[in-house]
C-alpha cells in the first residue's frame, strides 16, 4: 500500500487544497499517512503474526490499509472511527477515502465500527491481539482508550501508541498527549510493573504485558 507521509513545512496553498480526502476518494492521490515509512513497517510486522487487530483513529486509513495489507488471510482487522468531522456528513469524504484505501489491499475480514472508541468497548468481547492507539490525541483521552482497551488484550498481544514519543527531526513535543501519558504512566509508573514498553520506532510505543516468572 503506497502512502504519502503528511510535510511537516508549511504546505502551499495548492497542497493543502489537495489534502481534502476527495482527493484520495478518486484515487487522484494516494492516502496521507500521519506516520514515518519506519512506523509503517513496523505495524505491518505485527500485523503478520495477529489474528486479531484493532486500530482507533482511522482518517483516511494509510495505516489500516498497510494493517490489512499485512495480516494473515483469515483474520480480523477492527476499525474504530466516528467519521463524525465531515463538513458534508452525508457524503463524508474521509469515510469514503479510508474505505477505498482499506478495501484495494489485502484479504482479511474487516469490520468497520463508526462510534467514539468509548462507545464503542461497552458492549466488546472480542480479545485482541495487536491494537492501535491513534484517536483523541489529548492526555486523558489516551489514557481512557487505554484504561478501555488494553483489558482485552490477549496474554501476549501488544498495544501501540502513536504520537507517543520525541525522536529526531520528529513532529511531536513534550505536551503531545499520547507522549505525556507514555511518560506518565509507563515509564516507571503505576502501569509498568505489569506491562512494559518492548518497541519504539520514530513517535510509535509498543507496550506489552510483563511475563511472569
Amino acid at each position: 500500500m503506497e502512502v504519502s507521509k503528511a510535510p511537516i513545512k508549511s504546505p502551499s496553498p495548492l497542497s493543502r487544497a489537495l489534502r481534502h480526502p476527495i482527493f484520495s476518494w478518486v484515487g487522484l492521490r494516494v492516502p496521507i499517512a500521519q506516520h514515518t515509512l519506519a512506523e509503517h513497517e513496523a505495524l505491518m510486522r505485527r500485523a503478520r503474526i495477529a489474528q486479531t487487530v484493532a486500530e482507533i483513529g482511522v482518517a483516511e486509513g494509510a495505516s489500516a490499509a498497510g494493517l490489512r495489507e499485512a495480516m494473515p488471510a483469515d483474520g480480523t482487522l477492527f476499525l474504530i472511527d466516528p467519521f463524525h468531522l465531515s463538513r458534508m456528513p452525508a457524503l463524508n469524504f474521509l469515510k469514503r477515502a479510508a474505505r477505498r484505501a482499506v478495501e484495494s489491499v489485502g484479504s482479511a475480514r474487516t469490520v468497520w465500527i463508526e462510534a467514539l472508541s468509548q462507545d464503542a468497548v461497552l458492549n466488546w468481547k472480542t480479545p485482541i491481539d495487536f491494537l492501535l492507539i491513534d484517536g483523541d490525541h489529548r492526555e486523558e483521552a489516551v489514557e481512557r482508550d487505554w484504561v478501555d482497551w488494553s483489558p482485552f488484550l490477549r496474554a501476549d498481544g501488544v498495544v501501540a501508541f502513536h504520537d507517543a514519543r520525541l525522536f529526531p527531526s520528529g513532529w511531536t513535543t513534550p505536551d503531545y498527549g499520547p507522549v505525556r501519558f507514555i511518560d506518565r504512566a509507563l515509564r516507571g509508573g503505576p502501569n509498568s510493573t505489569e506491562w512494559s514498553i518492548v518497541e519504539e520506532v520514530d513517535s510509535l510505543v509498543f507496550v506489552s504485558r510483563r511475563k511472569r516468572s
